[in-house]
């Protein structure tokens, strides 16, 4: 028998490992930053095409919305949604205000020192103090009528819309005090408050009326009014901002609707309490 010559295996040719050179390594580099560079800009072009559409679309709506609150009928100096809506604003404010709730008051040491001016409307420097009068529910008062009932003192905080405050001691009476003298109708809902010849006017709801911060004031900081701060008796309401707080009082109703209230018929919000 013959025997099949060996073959020797034909050996497999090692791999050769190509060793990138440095110049091989930049330029890969700079293709994978310019080919991450070419998918970022395609995104945000993607994205800048549909914030463009969203934007424009959102511009349209508001345009439109725009027109149409200007288009509606005007109530208190305001279109009637928008007023209806301080209306709602109101309800809410209400639901939760409180006659117990005090607001914070403060130490001697914290009076603002001068005291702050706020608004001049119905004011006459050369009114005769001496012959001012309230008229109260159709009851004429004088200053020392309304210094019979007690006498309450409060250091509390005046806010005004402009977006500053003071701190101011009043003194005076509780308005509640003396509507207990001259009681309100049952269907009694607002106070109409307004300077001697009308040129100021506000309304107060009947809750703000009864809280216990609520004063007739006759003094500020220890001493009787001057006519810049509304001399001879004021409003002081510290639940409410500076425009409700009436200078120079002239005269005060009961109301069962919501009397005229002079910077509510100039577009803004007939509560104001804060």
């Amino acid at each position: 028998m013959s025997e099949t010559p060996h073959e020797e295996p034909v050996g497999v040719p090692e791999p050769v490992i190509h060793e990138p050179t440095p110049e091989e390594i930049e330029a890969a580099r700079i293709a994978a930053i310019e080919a991450n560079d070419k998918d970022v800009a395609e995104q945000l072009r993607r994205m800048s095409r549909r914030g463009f559409l969203t934007l424009g679309a959102g511009a349209v709506a508001a345009i439109g919305a725009w027109k149409w609150l200007g288009s509606r009928e005007r109530e208190g100096g305001l279109p009637w949604p928008l007023r209806r809506m301080l209306h709602v604003n109101e309800a809410v404010a209400l639901s939760y205000f409180s006659t117990a709730r005090l607001n914070p008051t403060f130490p001697a040491s914290m009076i603002t020192r001068p005291a702050r001016i706020n608004g001049g409307d119905g004011l006459d420097a050369h009114a005769d103090v001496a012959s001012w009068r309230l008229n109260f529910a159709g009851n004429a008062l004088t200053l020392d009528d309304v210094k019979s009932f007690p006498k309450r003192t409060m250091i509390t905080e005046f806010r005004c819309i402009e977006g500053w405050s003071t701190i101011v001691q009043w003194g005076g009476a509780r308005l509640s005090d003396v509507m207990a003298k001259f009681p309100p109708p049952s269907s009694a809902r607002y106070l109409a408050m307004s300077t001697p010849g009308g040129g100021y006017y506000v309304s107060i709801d009947m809750p703000s009326a009864m809280h216990a911060q609520t004063l007739l004031a006759y003094e500020m900081n220890g001493a009787p009014l001057t006519w810049q701060h509304g001399a001879p008796l004021r409003l002081a309401i510290p639940v409410k901002y500076g425009v409700k707080n009436i200078k120079r009082i002239g005269q005060i109703a009961y109301t069962a609707v919501r009397p005229p209230d002079f910077w509510g018929e100039r577009g803004y919000d007939d509560y104001a309490g804060h």
